[in-house]
């Protein structure tokens, strides 16, 4: 009772921090915080007391629990990315989705949304009206979602609420058909809520999936909660609706086919189809790349290689319609995240300032990657996904937090729970946006890393503890 009660207060939190905050300030984070902070203190009580609720219990509010809470993240729009604006426009453009009726549909890397060529796909949504201020000058809404821009080549001040308007699109083509997808079925007019349905479908599935891969697994299903319940994967995948969470997905899938196909009775069209889903992933985001090293212990060629097609596959007919456009906005945004000239990287920069920390970074996710392929076993690759993952992120310290979206199933299905300060160390330098809250919550996060690695060390040592094995379901109400 008390789970479920904890459970429906997250629910509650969750609707009023999504209906009433409004779009977030940078200048002003005071009630996000305090509500992000109380969010996850209920979300660690509910993940404590679920390891008292028998089993079948357990797995039915589990996913019950993902369910409601995905429907408490629709309260609003989204509340701390204007991305899916992005998704919304790149989906109607290929769709042929115009104002005055259906056109032929255009590639989302042939033109920047604020060319005049696409003028005709431009709804009152993504595009609100300019209002003439007493001196005559058009001006935008004052509003963090709206920006102020200019329409090419006629320079006519327009407003949007996409963010960079004036660059091509960095999303990789799996992104694109995904866009596409989901504004398919729906009309122009239709604004967020679209893609936040899709993203509580993906986060659904995926603790559906997580609940069911630990069964399989004779692993305590109690875990997927990290998953299920976490607010940040409500925030991130369905109110923020970000397309991590479809790449997330199918990495998950990916791995639990690879694994199951380094079974001895696997057939050998198990790994390719998770080499399929693996080149799904990453042509979805690309950063799912940085999962592979934990995947090519055993089969290499049977993954990498049906990676390698999918990936091209999807590419061929953005390419064939605009050639080398296709790489868009990427190296734009690789400079203006700082990772050309070292900057990004708040950790490193502290004893390597400049590009020296560039270097540094690659030698340690190199090193990373090799030991990680080295070491994973095969057959349970979750906590080499963990730490070639998780490592990635604590070393480049990337400005959006759901990036770490890939990272949580794979803490869910090693049990490493401690890796969860690496998401809650994103959100927190994304709320509080200084250098210094950067470098504090990053170094928090990796001190709480290696405090579990010693804790779980001494156990082993001490107790003889099974620290690397998967616990059998009927251990449940130990929670380990």
């Amino acid at each position: 009772m008390l789970t479920a009660v904890t459970l429906a207060a997250m629910v509650v939190l969750t609707i009023l921090s999504v209906s009433t905050l409004g779009f977030f300030d940078p200048g002003d984070f005071g009630g996000i915080l305090w509500y992000t902070v109380a969010l996850w203190a209920l979300f660690v009580l509910a993940a404590l007391l679920v390891r008292r609720v028998p089993t079948r219990a357990a797995i039915v509010l589990i996913i019950a629990g993902s369910a409601v809470l995905s429907g408490a993240a629709l309260a609003g729009p989204p509340s701390t990315s204007t991305d899916s604006a992005r998704y919304a426009w790149d989906g109607i453009v290929q769709n042929g989705q115009a104002q005055q009726g259906p056109v032929d549909g255009v590639s989302p890397y042939t033109y920047v949304p604020a060319d005049d060529a696409l003028a005709p796909f431009r709804t009152s949504w993504l595009f609100p009206a300019a209002v003439n201020d007493s001196d005559g000058h058009p001006q935008c809404a004052e509003s963090t979602r709206v920006e102020r821009t200019v329409s090419l080549p006629s320079f006519v001040v327009i407003c949007t609420t996409i963010n960079r308007p004036q660059v091509h699109t960095i999303y990789p083509p799996g992104a694109e058909l995904y866009f596409a997808g989901v504004r398919f079925f729906v009309p122009t007019s239709a604004a967020y809520w679209p893609f936040q349905v899709a993203g509580a479908l993906l986060a659904v599935g995926t603790s559906v999936a997580l609940v069911l891969a630990m069964l399989r697994r004779r692993i305590n299903p109690r875990w997927a909660v990290l998953w299920a319940w976490s607010p940040f994967v409500a925030t991130e995948a369905v109110t923020n609706s970000h397309v991590d969470a479809l790449a997330a997905l199918l990495l998950l899938l990916a791995s639990l086919f690879v694994a199951r196909g380094a079974e001895r009775s696997a057939r050998p069209l198990t790994t390719i189809l998770g080499g399929v889903l693996l080149g799904l992933s990453i042509a979805v985001k690309l950063v799912p790349v940085i999962g592979v090293p934990a995947l090519l212990r055993r089969h290499p060629l049977r993954v990498a290689i049906p990676a390698v097609l999918t990936f091209a596959l999807l590419y061929v007919p953005y390419v064939l319609a605009t050639g080398i456009a296709v790489i868009g906005f990427l190296p734009g945004y690789l400079a203006e995240e700082g990772y050309d000239d070292g900057s990004r990287f708040a950790l490193l920069s502290v004893v390597l300032p400049g590009p020296a920390s560039i270097v540094a970074a690659g030698i340690l996710l190199l090193v990373t990657a090799v030991l990680v392929w080295r070491r994973t076993d095969p057959a349970n690759p979750w906590l080499g996904q963990v730490v070639m993952i998780g490592s990635t992120m604590l070393i480049v310290t990337p400005h959006y937090s759901w990036y770490a979206l890939l990272l949580v199933p794979f803490i869910a299905l090693s049990r490493r729970w401690e890796w969860m300060a690496v998401p809650a160390a994103l959100t927190a330098q994304l709320l509080v946006p200084t250098l210094d809250v950067s470098r504090v919550s990053f170094a928090l996060a990796i001190i709480v890393v290696l405090a579990g690695l010693g804790y779980r060390t001494y156990l082993k040592r001490v107790y003889r503890y099974p620290v690397a094995s998967a616990q059998p379901v009927q251990a449940a109400p130990s929670g380990q």
